[in-house]
């Protein structure tokens, strides 16, 4: 993957009225998810911005952060088809870490919150890839179209082996026949999408129907 640069800084106040002000001066509130698991009750000192939050079974939290990144910042980030490891510099301590969800305002499309998730070298994550595809199909050759159902696909691996694109090749692909997800590979990453879910078929076109047509009546 690619590295992102980003500066964020601790959010302290948590209201409603504080989360307005910071959209009024281009800023975007986030948090950071997957940070330390500790033993509860926790004896330690949080940081600013820190939190703990409680897992199931009652004895162990997981400490996550409360930031604020600025609007302009994170554009190139957000608007792109390109997946990224984020280099989060929060006052002047790194964190690791790539972007898992966003929350858009529905009419103005503005972006109202991001979730980031810290990542380890040693530790899988779940995240979608973009798929890219390559080759020439021979059922393209034959009159068909070339149709993608499935744009990303969601794979398991640590972050360090996840690429920046799935790249699958369709040059033996036949005219209506498909790939599922079932049919790919992919050495070092488990998908974790259905395994018959269609990721790209060669339909049969108007014109290809009637060729074959013409055809079986010689």
């Amino acid at each position: 993957m690619k590295t992102f640069e980003l500066n964020a800084e601790p959010r302290i106040d948590l209201g409603k009225k504080s989360v307005k002000a910071l959209r009024k001066e281009g800023k975007i509130p986030a948090v950071l998810n997957g940070g330390e698991i500790v033993a509860l009750p926790y004896e330690g000192t949080l940081k600013p911005g820190e939190k703990l939050v409680a897992l199931k079974d009652g004895k162990r939290g997981i400490i996550t952060t409360d930031l604020i990144v600025k609007s302009e910042d994170v554009r190139k980030l957000i608007y792109t088809p390109d997946i990224f490891e984020v280099n989060l510099n929060i006052n002047g301590e790194n964190k690791k870490a790539v972007m898992k969800d966003l929350q858009f305002q529905p009419v103005k499309d503005t972006v109202l919150h991001i979730d980031f998730l810290e990542v380890y070298p040693d530790k899988p994550i779940i995240m979608e890839v973009p798929v890219k595809i390559e080759g020439h199909a021979e059922g393209v050759k034959a009159g068909g179209k070339l149709v993608m159902s499935m744009r990303k696909l969601k794979v398991k691996a640590p972050y360090t082996e996840i690429p920046e694109r799935l790249v699958v090749n369709v040059d033996t692909l036949g005219l209506g026949k498909s790939l599922a997800v079932g049919d790919l590979h992919f050495e070092g990453l488990e998908l974790m999408n259905a395994k018959n879910a269609v990721v790209c078929a060669v339909q049969l076109t108007r014109a290809a129907r009637g060729a074959a047509a013409k055809a079986a009546e010689k």
